[in-house]
């Protein structure tokens, strides 16, 4: 699908919500925090509800007690959240520790996508893992394998998954845009540091901007997390954003805005380079 292939854009403005808490290592009370901030998106008419990455079960470094987290797509824990999903009436984003098949004793930082109707609509496994800033993702969890863009359709929008590092890979996200995304979902447990919510903030606007997409940013709070979460439109003007507290923003994607972006700026028709994936011999992992 062409990114710039204009269909007549919905009627109707989708309201999206992120939720930011902060996860740590108790499932059960992980799954509570979540539940009651779904529900209150939900109330406030968010369609589309992105929580963080690790929202399942959080560390400030990985360890042994991540792979012990871990459980299938078909397990407790995504099961509760397809049940959250269908109760609520929304789509669901969230980060969960999964087990990997076969098991080389690493789990995948996975993303699931929960429907309305509570069934999985699709789901992203980090590609680009965390192997920076004095940290070793890689060590505990396997790099997501190269498939076909991870999109998913709501109320006549279609959404593009990446998680957290992933943002310092611009390909990532120009592949999504380029395969008919026009709004980009990021959760993310940005690790806090000096000038980390600065790099944050410049690299989610430019995401939006170079693409012409809206992009939501679900973070964790403190004290694993930076916090900033933030809905931005596809011009790059910051329509909400949190600090660093658990909390709510809300907001409502227009699909007029997106295409109006795109006929000022038709960036998307008017590259001149494509995006491919590397050969498999160079792929880390």
């Amino acid at each position: 699908m062409d990114a710039d292939a204009a269909d007549q854009p919905p009627a109707d403005t989708t309201a999206l919500a992120v939720v930011q808490f902060a996860p740590h290592t108790d499932i059960d009370a992980n799954l509570a925090a979540l539940t009651e901030r779904v529900r209150a998106a939900a109330q406030q008419g968010a369609r589309v509800v992105v929580a963080p990455e690790y929202s399942m079960f959080a560390l400030g470094r990985l360890d042994e007690r991540l792979r012990a987290a871990a459980q299938p797509l078909d397990g407790p824990y995504v099961t509760a959240l397809a049940r959250l999903a269908a109760d609520t009436g929304v789509y669901l984003v969230a980060g969960v520790v999964e087990t990997t098949e076969p098991d080389d004793g690493r789990i995948y930082n996975t993303l699931v996508v929960l429907g309305p109707d509570g069934a999985l609509c699709t789901q992203y496994r980090k590609v680009h893992l965390y192997d920076a800033f004095g940290q070793l993702e890689s060590e505990i969890v396997r790099p997501g394998p190269l498939t076909g863009p991870p999109l998913f359709t709501a109320s006549g929008l279609t959404f593009g998954l990446q998680t957290c590092f992933d943002l310092r890979f611009p390909e990532g996200f120009r592949r999504l845009a380029a395969a008919g995304a026009q709004v980009l979902l990021l959760p993310a447990q940005w690790i806090p540091g000096p000038g980390k919510v600065d790099q944050w903030t410049t690299l989610l606007r430019a995401r939006a901007i170079e693409n012409t997409v809206y992009l939501a940013a679900a973070d964790q709070c403190g004290p694993r997390g930076a916090g900033s979460s933030m809905i931005i439109d596809p011009a790059g003007r910051v329509l909400h954003q949190l600090a660093d507290e658990p909390g709510i923003a809300v907001a409502e994607l227009d699909p007029e805005v997106l295409h109006k972006v795109r006929r000022n700026n038709p960036s998307l028709a008017l590259r001149r380079y494509t995006v491919a994936a590397p050969e498999a011999s160079s792929v880390r992992g």
